[in-house]
């Protein structure tokens, strides 16, 4: 993948990928030529174009017309902007659902969903197949030798409205699905624990997708079901790329992933299937701490990409359309956001979209060139990060150095929020994010990446929540410790297999020797209720009562129903050190608890940076980039060696001032 986006690059001259999805047909032509006069003097040189256009390039079955595609493509080449033409497959055209009407998706109760906004298909249709199947054929051969041409793009936001669908044809693609993975009904119903609330099957007829019903549903159907939706999408995914690839080899496949966004789909297999990982990105405009959340995001879009770039390909200039409150970005939050995306490894970053549209649902979704024009504060802000990007243009290409790893499993957040478990308050991003953020205030870079990788690379591998496990997976983490990492993992972790069976012999089960202990009994904690611990600090959600079976009590619990036993421990295991988690801490106690597992696993920050300013470092061949972010409200003094290349800052003795909100790269010279 790494050399897919280096080859993009050159394609660009050397430059960073900048610009957005392009909407040609929401406009006359007369504003076309105005448009890509516009993008070249905002520095734009790759537009995504076509996501939505499948009724104009198919109007009627089986009729298509490329005459508006032909001008468009053709106009943007001949003033240097490449294309990244998308499939078109997203957004059926109202001529198709009238003529399939079994093709609309349905609820779990029984709800058929109709055509009037976008994804509006079943996953698992064979008439949308057949369709978008012909459509990509069509666009492939007309377009596969066009010199505009720089990348495909696979349908949109895989899964985003119509993941899971309920219908007969769903439920016939969902029995299929199961005999290949279970081969009989006898593997199926003891993968399911079918003997209990008597739902054993005896004909493949009888089983269905998890529909609404009285009680709660069968978890091990449940399970399989977000893993066969999320399949039916890849099928389609698959599908798509074959042709791509028979008709255009030498044109690299993207889709925008979603990361943390999207919780239908698997990330990880759909960036294995695509020979450049792109991504999209929105800010909750309800968070203030948004910009520790879009890190995140990177770090999982680096992960899904292997360690090497990858392409930011949407995230907006200001507000979005979509939120309760859709509240605008502050003066210089566009340009750190992108600057934020570009330091963990993107070497691209694009918008939706280039001209905000002024009709449709999302008319009031900020754009690049907004509503009102060149006269804008945000087209001055779009036009000035375009200069400022051919400034760092050496950045691009650049390892983004990073001695931490955190697991990330879509397959153990589907079954950890499945319905009867221990405590709704146990969310899987939650305790993402919770562990995620102590890191990120103390200056620690990491890698967010599945449990299948290699960790041998890294000093300190993070284990936040890892309810389910394969035993390959579990095993991958224990070796990691015995030979000499240290690993520092969440509470609930471990204690169940692939299929969402329990692991019997004592809880942690997969874990239990790792961690040196026996979970006598999960003592999850009622609303709002907290405990405190010995150090003067508490927690929330959740405690245990532990028994120690080799490991340390490095904190107690000092109330609730734990009170007395270890709440943070510590075990020799081979070579290497594995901390447990017993409960939730406050911000500040995690923060302390993983600041000391980073010192004694040997990990330090890029540089020593005071608390809401962001640092991470590139590297590059001769030299490495340093980017901070100034998260704060006051002037601070970071310590750097290097020349400023971008971004106000004032020398200092030792190192810079950076102000508020401001975003500074300093190049640092090798061995300097």
């Amino acid at each position: 993948m790494s050399d897919v986006m280096a080859r993009l690059t050159a394609r660009l001259g050397g430059m960073i990928a900048y610009g957005g999805d392009y909407n040609p047909e929401q406009w006359p032509r007369e504003v076309w030529k105005e448009d890509a006069r516009l993008m070249r003097e905002a520095g734009v040189n790759l537009v995504t174009v076509g996501v939505f256009s499948w009724a104009w390039i198919e109007p009627r079955p089986g009729r298509y017309e490329f005459g508006f595609l032909d001008e468009v493509l053709g106009l943007l080449h001949e003033h240097g902007i490449a294309v990244d033409l998308a499939t078109a497959t997203a957004s059926p055209p109202p001529w198709f659902l009238a003529r399939h009407p079994e093709a609309m998706p349905v609820t779990a109760e029984g709800v058929r969903l109709w055509h009037g906004s976008r994804q509006g298909f079943c996953p698992s249709s064979p008439a949308y197949a057949e369709a978008a199947g012909r459509l990509v054929e069509q666009l492939a051969a007309r377009y596969a030798g066009h010199p505009a041409l720089a990348l495909w793009h696979v349908h949109n936001e895989w899964g985003n409205h119509n993941a899971h669908c309920f219908c007969d044809a769903s439920a016939a693609a969902f029995r299929d699905w199961l005999r290949e993975r279970y081969g009989d009904l006898d593997a199926l119903n003891d993968a399911w624990g079918t003997a209990f609330w008597s739902q054993r099957y005896g004909d493949w007829a009888e089983v269905m997708p998890p529909r609404a019903t009285p009680a709660f549903r069968n978890p091990g159907q449940q399970l399989d079901y977000w893993r066969f939706s999320s399949d039916a999408l890849l099928a389609l995914h698959r599908a798509e790329a074959a042709v791509l690839r028979r008709l255009s080899p030498d044109v690299p496949i993207t889709t925008n992933l979603m990361g943390t966004l999207e919780k239908k789909v698997d990330g990880f297999a759909f960036a294995r299937e695509c020979d450049l990982v792109a991504v999209d990105h929105y800010l909750t405009a309800a968070d203030p701490q948004a910009h520790i959340d879009l890190s995140l995001n990177a770090d999982l879009a680096r992960g899904m990409a292997g360690g090497g770039p990858w392409l930011l390909m949407e995230h907006s200039t200001s507000a979005v359309n979509w939120q309760p409150r859709n509240i605008a970005k502050a003066p210089g939050e566009m340009r750190r956001n992108s600057l934020a995306h570009l330091a963990r490894g993107a070497d691209g970053i694009m918008y939706f979209q280039w001209r905000q549209s002024r009709a449709g649902a999302e008319k009031w979704h900020s754009a690049m060139l907004p509503h009102g024009g060149t006269a804008t504060t945000t087209w001055r802000a779009v036009r000035d990060l375009g200069a400022e990007l051919r400034t760092l243009r050496p950045v691009a290409g650049g390892a983004v150095e990073a001695e931490v790893a955190m697991l990330f499993d879509w397959h153990a957040w589907w079954a950890l929020e499945l319905e009867a478990r221990p405590s709704v308050d146990v969310r899987y991003l939650d305790l993402i994010r919770h562990w995620y953020a102590a890191l990120w205030r103390g200056g620690v870079t990491c890698d967010v990446v599945h449990p299948g990788t290699d960790l041998s690379r890294y000093r300190l591998v993070l284990v936040p929540s890892q309810y389910l496990v394969t035993d390959a997976d579990a095993a991958s983490l224990c070796r990691y410790v015995e030979d000499g990492g240290h690993a520092v993992v969440g509470f609930f972790s471990g204690v169940a297999d692939e299929r969402d069976h329990v692991r019997l012999g004592g809880h942690p089960g997969a874990y239990r020797g790792l961690l040196g202990l026996l979970v006598d009994e999960f003592l999850p904690l009622r609303e709002k209720e907290t405990v405190a611990l010995d150090d003067g600090t508490t927690g929330t959600v959740w405690s245990e009562r532990i028994v120690l079976e080799g490991a340390q009590a490095v904190r107690t619990f000092a109330s609730g129903p734990a009170a007395g036993g270890p709440a943070l421990t510590r075990h020799a295991h081979g070579r290497g050190t594995a901390w447990y988690v017993a409960t939730r801490p406050e911000a500040d106690a995690l923060e302390r608890i993983l600041m000391d597992a980073c010192g004694e696993a040997g990990v330090t920050p890029a540089v020593s940076a005071p608390g809401g300013v962001e640092a991470v470092r590139r590297a590059g061949a001769d030299s490495a980039h340093l980017f901070v972010m100034n998260h704060t409200d006051e002037t601070v003094f970071v310590p750097v060696r290097g020349t400023v290349v971008t971004g106000a800052a004032r020398p200092a003795d030792g190192g810079v001032e950076v102000a508020p909100g401001e975003v500074v790269v300093v190049r640092e010279t090798a061995g300097a």
